[in-house]
């Protein structure tokens, strides 16, 4: 794995934030809490809020400059987006949320492969800030979070396994995918594709392990800085 840096409340005014890198991916993500939900929230009963995501790069954040509305907007990011919402949804408990709604910003400053994993561990801590804030401030009765969430990006590269890959290893490896798993090692996302020939199930099993072995770590870091 590549070295890991957090820092914590990078954003002053923000209910929680961190800059969260993982070797040159950069990835900075601030927690923003507003008392209400979205309409097709509104209305379920009982009474519960809600954790969603945007993600997008910087126009600057890899080697050429990527239009600024392409970067926010995009059909990549859009996907993105939604897989960061989905990984912290499963982590809390709506309804002692209350009505409210927590919305991840996730904006990558510099992208040397992984930004979406990296977004996924940072955003957890920004979302961990804010949901202790709530608490502490009475706003809630407990804390909605239920676990801890980790990602990371594992692949075939050269016949080889890798684990957290570069921007140079993921243009060149067979097998590209990403594994999202909460603290007691249950997944929430598995994400693979055979970028040049096709896997087999026991490569596959191996690059499961080897993730989960490398979210155990994430996790702990987390741990630490929280």
């Amino acid at each position: 794995m590549r070295p890991i840096k957090i820092v914590k409340n990078y954003i002053e005014h923000a209910e929680g934030s961190c800059l969260y890198s993982s070797g040159n991916t950069v990835a900075l993500c601030v927690a923003t809490v507003e008392e209400k939900v979205p309409p097709f929230i509104e209305k379920k009963v009982p009474v519960q809020g809600w954790v969603t995501a945007e993600y997008a790069m910087l126009p600057r954040a890899g080697i050429e400059r990527s239009p600024r509305a392409k970067t926010s907007s995009g059909g990549r990011a859009q996907e993105i987006s939604r897989l960061i919402g989905r990984s912290l949804r499963a982590v809390v408990d709506m309804q002692k949320l209350g009505k409210r709604t927590i919305t991840l910003d996730c904006d990558v400053i510099k992208a040397d492969g992984g930004t979406r994993t990296a977004c996924v561990n940072g955003a957890f801590i920004a979302l961990s800030m804010a949901l202790k804030k709530l608490y502490k401030e009475g706003k809630i009765a407990e804390n909605p979070l239920l676990d801890n969430v980790g990602a990371v990006s594992v692949g075939m590269v050269d016949g080889k396994l890798a684990v957290d890959l570069c921007y140079e290893q993921d243009v060149k490896a067979d097998v590209d995918l990403n594994v999202v798993m909460t603290g007691r090692g249950r997944l929430i996302e598995v994400q693979g594709t055979a970028e040049h020939k096709p896997f087999t199930r026991k490569e596959l099993d191996k690059m499961v392990d080897a993730a989960a072995s490398a979210i155990k770590k994430i996790i702990a870091l987390q741990k630490k800085a929280l």
